[in-house]
């Protein structure tokens, strides 16, 4: 016997209607199968399971609609509508009773027989001749055109990570069939509004839509969106000049409202994961009539699967700010150990376009001798896992540097051995250099760049008047493949004036460039600005090679030389100690 069937007022027949060959189905005021006996589910074509506390409709998206439509109609008439067909097109051709009864409308099914011609619709009316096949095929094309358009939201949803663009996409597809203009509004991480999507059917009015939802009054208290948010139900909502007034605070404001012409809505809830986060709102304008209870139960499929992306999405982009905030806490602040007569600028930026965060990294740090060390690199791979083995490649890379101060060879070398002892596994293209000044160069306020690199992109340099010189010299391996053969240091003169910069792969290869052409678009870029200030040639260099987005994180640290001061003392770095063997001055 079905448990609910005392709550519904039926204890005295259930035991009957278990057994009886007809079927019925209780639903409740929003639809709900809350009982059935089991002929009902075998009419039906589907298991108690699958039904019990399901909506019959909107839940069941193989529901035909001259089901749906018969249903609505003995809940607008209050009175007994009779029809026959099939509930969904595996369940069996039946007649079909639904009989209001309270609140409730009780569905009671039986095998259909006899002439389809000779079925009763409503109010014992008679079905012309042809009319059952018209409708039976009516109802196939409209239920096929309703699952085509649900697997186009499944498809296009599953297309992105991004949670912007997802929520710009669900609202794309609701104005393709359900309304004029929507918006998907998600909520923060501290429950707060968060990020929106919007479309509207006429491309000229998005602009209206943007205007009102940037420019809007935000109401507190028992909104329609609080409503669906509390409860995860559908609202509908009935929209006029009083109700929305006192939203409209400026004439910009009201004049874009007016254009949108809006006259009710429907707000649907988002909800995956046992999580409501956020609504679907649609909206109608003009003429439209508000939504039916069949566009509503579309509505509620459609936000269904949009929620799922949705969900996923946010998941993601959590994972990627995990990251993000990983790695830029291990940034160093250059300005905490430059010495006075060296600039440095640093910039990084994640990616954007498939919020893929990476292991690029940069470091600077004076060492006990007096040089300056600068280190950038790139950890192959993206995500939480590059960020977490950048931090311990970055943080061993750092100490053995200021432990023992020496050459950016042997320091590349003694951290390819800690690796492969360590079973540290990671692989990463590193650059390590000092800037040095001798005793015999300190007078003339020149100072050296040593520099080795593993695998990484080359250093620029920029001089005085735009002439760039790209430090090139044969490739090494990167760190972590288990290589142990020699690293080579080199060497260049720094004046006043002179400009280093190191990059990572994510600036020379934006736009699908490949490293010769990139690097040429760097150094031209490079050339013009050769007389901004250090932070400004940083900020440029992005604004022009970066414009829109990157689908790989970038790192730059830019190094300016001034000229020392005549009242500074003189001071100066110790000459590095050579690895034997490895080092190749140039």
């Amino acid at each position: 016997m079905n448990t609910v069937a005392g709550g519904l007022g039926l204890v005295p027949l259930a035991a009957v209607m278990e057994t009886l060959p007809d079927g019925l189905v209780v639903l409740d005021p929003a639809g709900t199968v809350c009982y059935l006996n089991p002929a009902g589910a075998r009419l039906l074509g589907r298991r108690p399971d699958q039904l019990l506390g399901r909506n019959l409709v909107g839940d069941l998206p193989d529901a035909t609609g001259a089901m749906r439509g018969l249903l609505q109609d003995a809940r607008r008439s209050g009175r007994p509508v009779v029809g026959r067909g099939g509930l969904t097109p595996q369940g069996t051709r039946t007649s079909v009773t639904a009989v209001p009864v309270g609140e409730l409308l009780h569905v009671y099914l039986r095998e259909a027989t006899g002439d389809p011609t000779d079925w009763p619709t409503t109010a014992g009316a008679r079905v012309p001749p042809g009319a059952p096949a018209r409708a039976a095929d009516a109802d196939r094309a409209t239920d096929a055109d309703r699952l085509r358009f649900l697997a186009e939201v499944t498809e296009t949803m599953i297309g992105t990570l991004d949670t912007g663009e997802s929520a710009t996409k669900l609202a794309e597809l609701a104005v393709s069939r359900l309304c004029d203009w929507a918006v998907v509004v998600l909520n923060s991480e501290d429950g707060g509004p968060g990020k929106e999507g919007r479309a509207h059917r006429d491309p000229a009015l998005r602009a209206d839509v943007d205007t009102y939802r940037d420019g809007r009054l935000r109401r507190s208290g028992n909104t329609p969106i609080v409503t669906a948010l509390r409860t995860g139900q559908p609202v509908r909502v009935a929209l006029d000049d009083a109700r929305i007034a006192p939203t409209l605070p400026s004439p910009e404001v009201q004049a874009a409202w007016r254009r949108l012409d809006t006259s009710s809505a429907a707000i649907v809830p988002l909800r995956a994961h046992g999580e409501t986060f956020g609504v679907l709102a649609m909206m109608n304008a003009g003429a439209r009539p508000p939504h039916t209870p069949t566009e509503l139960a579309t509505a509620v499929e459609v936000a269904r699967r949009g929620a799922l992306s949705l969900d996923n999405a946010r998941l993601y982009g959590r994972q990627l700010k995990v990251a993000e905030t990983l790695q830029r806490s291990l940034l160093t602040l250059p300005g905490q150990t430059a010495p006075e007569h060296l600039q440095f600028a640093v910039r990084y930026r994640p990616a954007t376009s498939h919020q893929a965060v990476g292991g690029d990294w940069y470091d600077c740090f004076q060492q006990p001798d007096g040089a300056t060390q600068l280190v950038i690199g790139d950890v192959v791979g993206h995500s939480v896992e590059a960020a977490a083995a950048m931090g311990q490649v970055r943080s061993m890379l750092r100490a053995l540097a200021y432990d023992r101060p020496g050459s950016p060879a042997l320091t590349l070398t003694r951290l390819d051995r800690v690796l492969t002892g360590l079973h540290v596994d990671a692989m990463a293209s590193a650059l390590v250099a000092r800037v040095e000044q001798s005793a015999r160069r300190i007078e003339r306020d020149i100072r050296t760049l040593h520099w080795s690199s593993a695998g990484h992109v080359p250093p620029l340099l920029l001089r005085p008047g735009g002439e760039v010189h790209v430090l090139d010299r044969p490739p090494e391996r990167l760190l972590g493949t288990g290589w142990t053969g020699p690293r080579r240091d080199h060497e260049v003169p720094l004046h006043p004036g002179d400009t280093v910069l190191l990059v990572t792969d994510g600036l020379v290869e934006h736009g699908r460039y490949d490293i010769d052409r990139g690097m040429t678009r760097l150094t031209d870029v490079l050339a013009e600005l050769w007389d901004l200030p250090v932070e400004e040639l940083c900020d440029q260099l992005f604004d022009r090679i970066l414009a829109g987005g990157s689908d790989d994180d970038v790192a730059v640290l830019a190094l300016r030389c001034h000229p020392r001061p005549r009242s500074a003392p003189l001071s100066m770095a110790a000459e590095p100690r050579p690895d034997r063997g490895s080092r190749e001055l140039v």
